[in-house]
C-alpha cells in the first residue's frame, strides 16, 4: 500500500511525516521541495504473539510506504495549476492523506491567512476537480477525433463513460463518490484521478484543544463518505511522543485521553477504507503477516506470496489466529481437528492462518 501525504504550506505534512516514519526531527526534510518516501511496518499484536508460540527466524510484518508530497500551494489553480511533479507523484498511490489545518501559529501563517478547515478543504478538492476535469477534456477531443474518422464501439464505451465523469466533475463532485460498474472502473483506473482516490482527511489541531477531540470528531462527522474518512490529531504532539520511550508512550496517551498513536490509527484508516485485511503464515522460518483486500479467496490469497502458489493451488490449511492462541500450537489445532482443508474458492477472514498446498 502506498499513501500520499499532501496539504498546503504549513498544514503539519512534515511534522506527521516524521511521526509516522519514527524520526527523531523533520528539521532536515522541513522545507525540501521534492518528495519523501518512507517505509512503515504495520503494527499488529496479532504477528506479536504469534512470534512467541513459534520462535521463528524472522518475523516479518505487513508494510505501508508513505510519500511526502509537496507541491500543493495556494496559488496553483490561478494560474499553471498544480505541478507536473506533483500529479505524477499522487497518481501512483492508493490513498491520499490531506493534512488540513486546523491550529493557529503566528510563526507560521497560513498562505490564505486564515484558520478554516472547511474552506482549505474545498479549495484542495477544486484544485483536484480541475485536474481531472483538464485531463477528462483533453481525453474526450481526442475521442471525438478517432470516432469521427471510424467507429470503435470500445472507444464509445470510454467517450459515453468520460461525459458521465464531465458532469460529475463540472458539478463539482468527486469521482470516487461516482457509482461505477467493473467494467466502467477498469476503464477508468489508467487515468489514475485524484478525485476517484480514496481520501483521509486529517485535521490538524492545537495542542491546547486535545480534551475537545471527541467534540472535533462530531463536528466533522459529515466529512465521512463511503470512500472518504477523516481523523483528529495533534501532529506536533503526537510526534513528541513517538520520540519517547516506547514503554513511556501509554502514559502519556492515557494521560492526554488519547486512545491510540497517530501511526495505529492512520494504518487502521487506510485499511477500513480499503477494505484490507491481514492473513498470516507461520512456521520455524518465518512468521508473515499479509495484506489482500476484503472478500478474496483462498486462490487469490495465494498471490500475495507468490504468483506459483496461486498458479498451482490445490488447497489451503486454515486455522484462525483466535482458535490457535486457544490451543498454543498447530499441532494441537490438528489433533483437534481445528485445521480446516479449504479449496480456492473458500473466502480468506481477517486474521485467518494459512499453509497453502500447492503443485507447479
Amino acid at each position: 500500500m502506498q499513501i500520499g501525504i499532501t496539504g498546503l504550506p504549513y498544514s503539519g505534512k512534515s511534522t506527521l511525516f516524521a511521526t509516522l516514519l519514527s524520526r527523531k526531527s523533520e528539521s532536515d526534510s522541513f522545507h525540501k521541495k521534492e518528495t519523501e518516501k518512507g517505509i512503515v511496518k504495520v503494527p499488529d499484536t496479532r504477528l506479536d504473539r504469534l512470534t512467541e508460540i513459534f520462535h521463528p527466524r524472522r518475523k516479518v510484518p505487513a508494510t505501508i510506504e508513505y510519500l511526502k508530497v509537496p507541491g500543493l500551494e495556494s496559488q496553483s489553480s490561478a494560474s499553471k495549476g498544480l505541478p507536473v511533479q506533483f500529479l505524477a507523484n499522487l497518481k501512483t498511490v492508493d490513498v491520499i492523506l490531506l493534512v488540513i489545518r486546523a491550529f493557529d501559529n503566528p510563526l507560521y501563517p497560513h498562505p490564505l491567512n486564515r484558520i478554516d478547515p472547511q474552506s482549505d478543504i474545498n479549495f484542495i478538492n477544486s484544485e483536484f476537480l480541475l485536474s481531472d476535469l483538464a485531463i477528462v477534456e483533453t481525453r474526450i477531443e481526442r475521442l471525438e477525433k478517432q470516432l469521427s474518422k471510424a467507429h470503435n464501439p470500445s472507444y464509445q464505451q470510454e467517450l459515453e463513460l468520460l461525459f458521465k465523469c464531465r458532469g460529475y466533475l463540472e458539478d463539482e463532485k468527486p469521482l470516487r463518490s461516482l457509482a461505477l460498474s467493473p467494467e466502467e472502473d477498469k476503464i477508468l483506473r489508467g487515468f489514475q484521478f485524484l478525485t476517484a482516490k480514496p481520501l483521509i482527511i486529517v485535521l490538524n489541531i492545537d495542542e491546547k484543544e486535545i480534551q475537545q477531540t471527541a467534540e472535533i470528531i462530531k463536528r466533522y462527522a459529515y466529512l465521512k463518505t463511503a470512500n472518504t474518512t477523516y481523523t483528529v490529531l495533534c501532529a506536533a504532539l503526537e510526534k513528541e511522543i513517538s520520540e519517547l520511550d516506547p514503554a513511556e508512550q501509554p502514559l502519556f496517551l492515557t494521560e492526554l485521553g488519547i486512545t491510540e498513536p497517530a501511526l495505529n490509527r492512520l494504518i487502521r484508516l487506510s485499511y477500513e477504507l480499503l477494505g484490507y485485511i491481514s492473513f498470516f503464515t507461520v512456521g520455524e522460518d518465518e512468521c508473515r503477516a499479509w495484506t489482500i483486500v476484503n472478500g478474496d479467496n483462498a486462490q487469490k490469497a495465494a498471490r500475495a506470496i507468490h504468483s506459483d502458489i496461486e498458479r498451482g493451488f490445490i488447497r489451503a490449511e486454515v486455522v484462525h489466529y483466535t482458535t490457535l492462541l486457544e490451543n498454543g500450537s498447530l499441532s494441537a489445532c490438528r489433533a483437534k481437528g481445528l485445521i480446516r482443508s479449504e479449496g480456492r474458492d473458500y473466502i480468506v477472514k481477517d486474521g485467518d492462518v494459512i499453509e497453502f498446498r500447492f503443485n507447479v
